[in-house]
C-alpha cells in the first residue's frame, strides 16, 4: 500500500510537470470571420459543414474523361508525389525505431581460446566465453515517450504533405488543361478573324485599283491583317509551351495533348451561398502546421525531461568454463545485475538552453500555423471573389460581342456604300476580336476560379 501512494505520488508529480501532458490544440488560435462575403466589406459568410466543396471526390467535379485520364496519369507517374510517398516510408521506419526505444537491448559476443604449454606432459587448455548483456532504459521522466510522440506527429504531418502535393497536382493537371483549352478557342478566334482582314484588305485593294480608297487605306487594312497573324503565332507557341508544362507534370516528354472543347466542359456555377469550409480538417496544409505544433509540443517535453535522471539498468549472462585461473567442465552461468542513475547537475548550460529552443520553435510553429489558417481563408476568399467577378464581366463581354458583330457586318455595308471609311472598318473588326477574346478569357478565368477554390477547401484528398 505504501509503495502504491509512493507510485501515485511520483505519477502526480511528474505530470503536473507536463512530462506526460498530451498536446491539445491552443484556445487562442483565430478561426472565425476566415471567409469575406462577396458584397459587405464587413460580414463573412456563414457556411455549413455538411456542403463542403472540398469534400467533392474530384472525378466527380472534372466529369470531361481525357482531363481525368491525365491526373490519373499524373497521379501515376509524378516525381514530386512519389518522393512525398518514400518521406511516409522514412518517417513511419523512424517511429518504429522510436517505439522500439522501449525495449531493451541485447548483445552477445561468444569468445574461444585456445592455449598450448610446451613442457615435458605438453598440455592444452581450451576456453570459451558466451556472454549475453542486456540494457533497458527505465523511462520513468517521459524523455522515450516525448519523443515517440513527436515522431508520431511528423509522421501526420509528412502523410499531410504527401495530400498536398496530390492536390496539387489534380489542380494542377485541370488548370493546365483548361488553359489549353482557351487557348484552343482563341486560337480559333484569330484564326477567324484573320479571315475577315484578309477579306477586308482585299476590299481595299479593290476599292483602291476603282479610285475609291487612298493607298493608306491599304496599308492599314494589311498592316490589320499581319497584326492577326502575329496574334496567331503567339497563340500556337503558347500552346506548345502549355503542353510541354502538362507532359512535365506527367513526367513525360514534351508532346501533344489530346483535349476537348472549352465550351463543353461542365462545372459547378453557383458559389455565393453554402460553400462549406472545415478549413482545420480539410485543408492539409493546415492540419500539417497543426501536427508541426503538436510535434514541438513534445519536443520541449523532452527537453523538460532531460533536467531528471536517466536510469538505467544492465543485466549480464555468461556461460563460461574459465573460472579465472581455473578452467572447468562442463562450463557454468555467470549472472550479474547492475542499476545505475545518472542525475546530471551542470553542463555548461545546455539543458536550459534546449528547454528554451524548444519553447521558442514552439512559439514560432504556433504563430505558422495561425497564419496558414488566414492564408487558407483569403485563398477560398479570392477564388469566390474571382469567380463572381469573372462571371459578371462574362456577361458583359457576351453583350458586347453581340453588340460588336452587327457592328462589324454595319459598317462593312456602309462602306460598301460610302457611308463609312475604311478606319471604322477596320476599328470595328479590332473591337469586335478584342471582346471575344475577353470572353474566353474571363470564362477561363471562372473555370480557373472554380478549380482554386476546390484546392483551397482541400478538394482531392478523398
Amino acid at each position: 500500500m505504501k509503495k502504491a501512494l509512493i507510485v501515485s505520488t511520483a505519477v502526480f508529480l511528474l505530470s503536473s510537470c507536463g512530462l506526460y501532458n498530451k498536446y491539445e490544440r491552443p484556445s487562442d488560435i483565430n478561426t472565425t470571420g476566415l471567409i469575406r462575403d462577396l458584397v459587405s466589406d464587413t460580414d463573412t459568410l456563414r457556411v455549413n459543414s455538411d456542403e463542403n466543396f472540398g469534400n467533392l471526390p474530384w472525378r466527380e467535379l472534372f466529369t470531361d474523361p481525357q482531363l481525368q485520364s491525365l491526373i490519373e496519369k499524373a497521379l501515376e507517374n509524378n516525381t514530386d508525389l512519389r518522393n512525398a510517398a518514400l518521406n511516409v516510408k522514412m518517417m513511419e521506419t523512424a517511429l518504429t525505431v522510436s517505439k522500439l526505444a522501449f525495449l531493451p537491448s541485447v548483445a552477445i559476443a561468444p569468445q574461444g581460446t585456445i592455449s598450448k604449454v610446451q613442457m615435458d606432459g605438453a598440455s592444452v587448455s581450451k576456453t570459451y566465453q558466451l556472454p549475453i548483456a542486456a540494457s533497458w532504459n527505465l523511462d520513468l521522466f517521459g524523455n522515450l515517450l516525448s519523443q515517440k510522440r513527436s515522431a508520431q506527429m511528423q509522421l501526420l504531418a509528412t502523410k499531410d504533405y504527401q495530400v498536398v502535393v496530390r492536390t496539387n497536382i489534380i489542380c494542377g493537371v485541370a488548370n493546365l488543361y483548361y488553359t489549353l483549352m482557351m487557348l484552343d478557342e482563341q486560337l480559333a478566334i484569330v484564326t477567324d478573324m484573320e479571315s475577315l482582314t484578309k477579306e477586308t484588305w482585299e476590299m481595299m485593294k479593290l476599292q483602291k485599283d476603282l479610285g475609291r480608297v487612298r493607298s493608306t487605306g491599304v496599308q492599314s487594312a494589311e498592316a490589320s491583317y499581319y497584326s492577326v497573324q502575329a496574334q496567331a503565332a503567339t497563340l500556337r507557341q503558347q500552346i506548345r509551351e502549355m503542353e510541354n508544362s502538362m507532359s512535365l507534370l506527367l513526367n513525360e516528354a514534351g508532346h501533344k495533348i489530346e483535349r476537348g472543347k472549352f465550351y463543353n466542359q461542365s462545372l459547378p456555377t453557383e458559389f455565393a451561398a453554402g460553400v462549406g469550409v472545415q478549413l482545420l480538417s480539410n485543408r492539409a496544409d493546415v492540419h500539417a502546421a497543426e501536427m508541426a505544433l503538436a510535434q514541438c509540443f513534445y519536443d520541449v517535453q523532452t527537453a523538460r525531461s532531460r533536467f531528471y535522471p536517466n536510469i538505467t539498468v544492465t543485466a549480464n549472462a555468461m556461460f563460461t568454463n574459465s573460472l579465472g585461473t581455473a578452467v572447468m567442465n562442463p562450463g557454468k552461468w555467470i549472472l550479474s545485475a547492475i542499476g545505475s542513475l545518472t542525475q546530471p547537475i551542470f553542463q555548461h548550460g545546455q539543458i536550459v538552453a534546449g528547454l528554451k529552443v524548444a519553447k521558442a520553435q514552439m512559439e514560432q510553429a504556433q504563430n505558422t500555423w495561425q497564419n496558414t489558417i488566414l492564408k487558407a481563408g483569403n485563398e477560398v476568399s479570392n477564388a469566390l471573389l474571382a469567380y463572381n467577378s469573372n462571371d459578371e464581366k462574362s456577361q458583359l463581354d457576351a453583350k458586347q460581342v453581340k453588340v460588336l458583330e452587327q457592328n462589324v457586318v454595319d459598317t462593312r455595308q456602309l462602306y460598301a456604300s460610302k457611308g463609312s471609311s475604311y478606319l471604322e472598318v477596320i476599328q470595328a473588326q479590332s473591337s469586335l476580336l478584342n471582346a471575344r477574346i475577353s470572353k474566353v478569357t474571363d470564362d477561363f478565368n471562372k473555370m480557373q476560379a472554380v478549380v482554386n477554390l476546390y484546392q483551397a477547401l482541400g478538394g482531392g484528398a478523398k
